[in-house]
Protein backbone atom coordinates (compact mmCIF):
# COMPACT_ATOMS: atom_id res chain seq x y z
CA UNK A 1 0.00 0.00 0.00
CA UNK A 2 2.76 2.27 0.94
CA UNK A 3 4.57 2.04 -2.48
CA UNK A 4 1.28 2.96 -4.00
CA UNK A 5 1.37 6.47 -3.17
CA UNK A 6 2.76 9.09 -5.70
CA UNK A 7 4.26 11.60 -2.90
CA UNK A 8 4.52 8.47 -0.18
CA UNK A 9 3.65 8.06 3.53
CA UNK A 10 5.68 6.66 6.25
CA UNK A 11 4.79 4.37 8.96
CA UNK A 12 6.20 5.21 12.37
CA UNK A 13 9.16 3.11 13.76
CA UNK A 14 9.36 5.05 16.63
CA UNK A 15 7.49 7.94 18.10
CA UNK A 16 9.80 10.34 20.20
CA UNK A 17 7.73 13.59 20.63
CA UNK A 18 4.11 13.94 19.47
CA UNK A 19 5.36 17.28 17.76
CA UNK A 20 7.96 15.57 15.90
CA UNK A 21 11.35 17.95 14.86
CA UNK A 22 12.89 15.06 12.57
CA UNK A 23 11.74 12.56 10.59
CA UNK A 24 13.57 9.69 8.41
CA UNK A 25 12.22 7.66 5.68
CA UNK A 26 13.37 3.98 4.54
CA UNK A 27 12.96 5.12 1.06
CA UNK A 28 12.97 8.15 -1.15
CA UNK A 29 9.83 10.28 -1.85
CA UNK A 30 9.19 9.88 2.16
CA UNK A 31 8.05 6.37 1.86
CA UNK A 32 8.51 3.05 4.25
CA UNK A 33 9.41 3.06 7.41
CA UNK A 34 9.70 6.23 9.86
CA UNK A 35 12.14 7.29 12.57
CA UNK A 36 11.58 10.26 14.05
CA UNK A 37 13.54 12.36 16.62
CA UNK A 38 13.44 15.44 18.98
CA UNK A 39 16.47 14.55 20.67
CA UNK A 40 20.15 13.49 20.08
CA UNK A 41 20.50 9.77 18.49
CA UNK A 42 23.85 8.41 19.54
CA UNK A 43 22.95 5.40 16.92
CA UNK A 44 20.57 4.23 14.65
CA UNK A 45 21.09 0.52 15.46
CA UNK A 46 18.90 0.69 18.43
CA UNK A 47 15.86 1.54 16.48
CA UNK A 48 16.86 -0.92 13.95
CA UNK A 49 17.10 1.82 11.07
CA UNK A 50 21.05 1.77 11.11
CA UNK A 51 21.82 2.93 7.02
CA UNK A 52 18.73 2.94 6.20
CA UNK A 53 17.24 6.25 5.84
CA UNK A 54 16.99 7.46 2.24
CA UNK A 55 14.24 10.92 2.91
CA UNK A 56 13.68 13.33 5.58
CA UNK A 57 11.63 15.57 6.87
CA UNK A 58 12.47 18.69 9.24
CA UNK A 59 10.15 20.12 10.88
CA UNK A 60 12.00 22.56 13.19
CA UNK A 61 15.61 23.64 14.29
CA UNK A 62 18.40 22.22 12.25
CA UNK A 63 19.84 18.76 12.34
CA UNK A 64 23.46 17.28 11.91
CA UNK A 65 23.27 14.08 10.25
CA UNK A 66 26.11 11.90 10.80
CA UNK A 67 27.47 8.37 8.49
CA UNK A 68 29.44 6.95 11.81
CA UNK A 69 27.57 6.08 15.05
CA UNK A 70 28.90 8.72 17.91
CA UNK A 71 28.15 11.59 15.06
CA UNK A 72 31.21 10.37 13.79
CA UNK A 73 32.25 10.05 9.75
CA UNK A 74 30.91 12.41 7.11
CA UNK A 75 27.90 14.58 8.45
CA UNK A 76 25.74 17.18 6.68
CA UNK A 77 23.09 19.54 8.64
CA UNK A 78 19.73 19.91 7.80
CA UNK A 79 17.75 23.00 8.18
CA UNK A 80 13.95 22.98 7.72
CA UNK A 81 12.18 21.67 4.87
CA UNK A 82 11.79 18.40 3.07
CA UNK A 83 14.60 16.29 1.49
CA UNK A 84 13.17 13.50 -0.65
CA UNK A 85 16.56 12.04 -1.64
CA UNK A 86 19.01 12.18 1.13
CA UNK A 87 21.15 10.65 -1.57
CA UNK A 88 21.95 13.76 -3.88
CA UNK A 89 24.05 14.83 -1.30
CA UNK A 90 25.85 11.66 -0.56
CA UNK A 91 24.06 10.57 2.68
CA UNK A 92 21.48 8.10 1.02
CA UNK A 93 21.61 4.64 3.22
CA UNK A 94 24.07 5.95 5.56
CA UNK A 95 22.92 7.95 8.61
CA UNK A 96 24.16 6.21 11.87
CA UNK A 97 23.11 9.23 14.44
CA UNK A 98 21.65 12.71 14.71
CA UNK A 99 21.74 15.46 16.87
CA UNK A 100 20.40 19.37 17.05
CA UNK A 101 23.16 21.34 15.88
CA UNK A 102 24.94 23.51 18.65
CA UNK A 103 25.92 27.08 18.15
CA UNK A 104 29.90 27.22 17.66
CA UNK A 105 30.16 23.71 16.66
CA UNK A 106 31.68 23.51 12.93
CA UNK A 107 29.65 22.10 9.95
CA UNK A 108 28.90 21.20 6.59
CA UNK A 109 25.36 22.72 5.33
CA UNK A 110 23.47 19.78 3.38
CA UNK A 111 21.87 21.46 -0.12
CA UNK A 112 18.57 23.46 0.05
CA UNK A 113 15.65 21.02 0.93
CA UNK A 114 12.64 21.52 -1.57
CA UNK A 115 11.14 24.62 -1.91
CA UNK A 116 7.89 22.90 -1.08
CA UNK A 117 6.45 20.25 0.71
CA UNK A 118 5.78 17.32 -0.98
CA UNK A 119 4.85 14.93 1.55
CA UNK A 120 0.73 15.64 2.06
CA UNK A 121 0.25 11.84 1.66
CA UNK A 122 2.81 10.98 5.04
CA UNK A 123 1.74 9.70 7.91
CA UNK A 124 2.12 12.37 11.05
CA UNK A 125 3.00 11.02 14.09
CA UNK A 126 0.84 9.36 16.61
CA UNK A 127 -2.07 9.80 13.84
CA UNK A 128 -4.34 7.18 13.87
CA UNK A 129 -5.52 5.60 10.25
CA UNK A 130 -8.84 3.78 9.03
CA UNK A 131 -9.52 1.85 5.62
CA UNK A 132 -11.45 3.69 3.29
CA UNK A 133 -13.72 1.89 0.91
CA UNK A 134 -12.87 2.31 -2.64
CA UNK A 135 -15.94 2.85 -5.48
CA UNK A 136 -14.21 3.42 -8.29
CA UNK A 137 -10.64 3.28 -9.60
CA UNK A 138 -10.24 4.61 -13.38
CA UNK A 139 -6.67 3.95 -15.13
CA UNK A 140 -5.22 7.26 -16.72
CA UNK A 141 -3.08 6.70 -19.75
CA UNK A 142 -0.55 8.76 -21.09
CA UNK A 143 -2.00 11.08 -24.19
CA UNK A 144 -1.03 10.81 -28.00
CA UNK A 145 1.89 12.88 -28.64
CA UNK A 146 3.20 14.12 -31.83
CA UNK A 147 6.83 14.00 -32.89
CA UNK A 148 8.37 16.20 -35.92
CA UNK A 149 11.38 16.27 -37.29
CA UNK A 150 13.43 17.80 -39.79
CA UNK A 151 15.07 15.90 -43.08
CA UNK A 152 17.36 17.12 -45.30
CA UNK A 153 16.67 15.71 -49.07
CA UNK A 154 18.15 15.75 -52.32
CA UNK A 155 15.80 17.38 -55.41
CA UNK A 156 17.02 16.75 -58.88
CA UNK A 157 15.31 19.21 -61.85
CA UNK A 158 15.64 18.87 -65.31
CA UNK A 159 17.25 22.30 -67.10
CA UNK A 160 14.98 23.18 -70.43
CA UNK A 161 17.37 23.04 -73.71
CA UNK A 162 17.38 27.21 -74.15
CA UNK A 163 19.13 26.33 -77.64
CA UNK A 164 16.77 23.82 -79.01
CA UNK A 165 14.19 25.55 -78.15
CA UNK A 166 15.97 28.90 -80.35
CA UNK A 167 16.73 26.75 -82.86
CA UNK A 168 13.11 25.05 -83.41
CA UNK A 169 11.47 28.38 -83.08
CA UNK A 170 13.78 29.40 -86.45
CA UNK A 171 12.94 26.08 -88.54
CA UNK A 172 9.13 26.47 -87.78
CA UNK A 173 8.99 29.94 -88.83
CA UNK A 174 10.49 29.24 -92.20
CA UNK A 175 7.93 26.58 -92.61
CA UNK A 176 5.32 28.31 -91.17
CA UNK A 177 6.27 30.91 -93.68
CA UNK A 178 5.86 28.84 -96.80
CA UNK A 179 2.09 27.98 -95.71
CA UNK A 180 -0.62 30.32 -97.02
CA UNK A 181 -0.46 33.52 -98.44
CA UNK A 182 -0.61 37.34 -97.58
CA UNK A 183 -1.75 37.34 -93.61
CA UNK A 184 -2.37 34.05 -93.32
CA UNK A 185 1.30 33.31 -94.09
CA UNK A 186 2.11 35.67 -91.29
CA UNK A 187 0.00 33.73 -88.85
CA UNK A 188 1.11 30.33 -90.06
CA UNK A 189 4.88 31.73 -89.26
CA UNK A 190 3.86 32.75 -85.84
CA UNK A 191 2.21 29.76 -85.27
CA UNK A 192 5.01 27.74 -86.87
CA UNK A 193 7.68 29.99 -84.74
CA UNK A 194 5.62 28.91 -81.84
CA UNK A 195 5.51 25.21 -82.23
CA UNK A 196 9.12 24.73 -83.26
CA UNK A 197 10.12 26.64 -80.26
CA UNK A 198 8.41 24.05 -78.38
CA UNK A 199 9.48 20.86 -79.91
CA UNK A 200 13.05 22.61 -79.79
CA UNK A 201 13.06 22.62 -76.20
CA UNK A 202 11.16 18.92 -75.29
CA UNK A 203 14.02 17.75 -78.07
CA UNK A 204 16.57 17.44 -75.04
CA UNK A 205 17.82 19.23 -71.87
CA UNK A 206 20.83 20.92 -71.08
CA UNK A 207 21.54 19.25 -68.07
CA UNK A 208 20.03 18.43 -64.36
CA UNK A 209 20.39 21.03 -61.58
CA UNK A 210 20.44 19.17 -58.21
CA UNK A 211 19.89 20.91 -54.45
CA UNK A 212 18.92 20.12 -51.38
CA UNK A 213 16.45 21.04 -48.83
CA UNK A 214 14.92 20.87 -45.38
CA UNK A 215 11.95 19.14 -44.94
CA UNK A 216 9.79 18.70 -41.65
CA UNK A 217 7.99 15.49 -41.33
CA UNK A 218 5.77 14.38 -38.29
CA UNK A 219 4.11 11.63 -36.86
CA UNK A 220 2.12 10.40 -34.22
CA UNK A 221 3.66 8.74 -31.34
CA UNK A 222 1.04 6.44 -29.22
CA UNK A 223 0.88 7.30 -25.09
CA UNK A 224 2.54 4.90 -22.98
CA UNK A 225 1.17 1.45 -22.83
CA UNK A 226 1.45 1.75 -18.64
CA UNK A 227 -0.98 3.90 -16.90
CA UNK A 228 0.63 7.47 -16.03
CA UNK A 229 -1.71 7.70 -12.64
CA UNK A 230 -5.16 5.89 -11.17
CA UNK A 231 -7.92 8.09 -10.12
CA UNK A 232 -9.16 6.97 -7.42
CA UNK A 233 -12.66 7.74 -5.61
CA UNK A 234 -13.35 6.26 -1.93
CA UNK A 235 -15.81 6.59 0.99
CA UNK A 236 -15.48 7.71 4.38
CA UNK A 237 -17.85 8.38 6.83
CA UNK A 238 -20.30 9.43 4.09
CA UNK A 239 -18.09 11.90 2.42
CA UNK A 240 -16.58 10.89 -1.45
CA UNK A 241 -13.29 11.46 -1.85
CA UNK A 242 -10.91 11.74 -4.61
CA UNK A 243 -7.60 11.38 -5.35
CA UNK A 244 -4.52 9.92 -7.70
CA UNK A 245 -2.26 6.77 -7.01
CA UNK A 246 0.36 5.61 -8.52
CA UNK A 247 -0.72 2.27 -8.93
CA UNK A 248 -4.25 0.56 -8.54
CA UNK A 249 -4.69 0.69 -4.65
CA UNK A 250 -7.44 -2.61 -4.88
CA UNK A 251 -10.77 -2.22 -2.79
CA UNK A 252 -9.64 0.23 0.23
CA UNK A 253 -6.70 2.75 0.74
CA UNK A 254 -5.49 4.04 4.45
CA UNK A 255 -6.76 7.46 5.65
CA UNK A 256 -6.32 9.31 8.71
CA UNK A 257 -9.63 10.47 10.58
CA UNK A 258 -10.49 13.45 7.97
CA UNK A 259 -10.54 10.69 5.18
CA UNK A 260 -7.26 12.13 3.76
CA UNK A 261 -5.04 9.57 2.38
CA UNK A 262 -2.25 8.12 3.90
CA UNK A 263 0.27 5.15 3.61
Amino acid sequence: MISRLLFGAGIALATLSASAQVTFYEHEGFRGRALTANRSIENFERFGFNDRASSAVVTSGRWEVCSDAGFGGDCRVLRPGSYDSLDRMGMGNRISSVRPLSAGRPFVEAPAPLPQPTYEYRRRPEERIYEATVISARAVFGAEKQRCWVDRETVARAEPNVGGAVLGGIIGGVLGHQIGGGRGRDVATGLGAVGGAAIGANSGSAGTQTYTQDVQRCASVPGSAQPAYWDVTYTFKGITHRVQYATNPGPTVTVNGRGEPRG
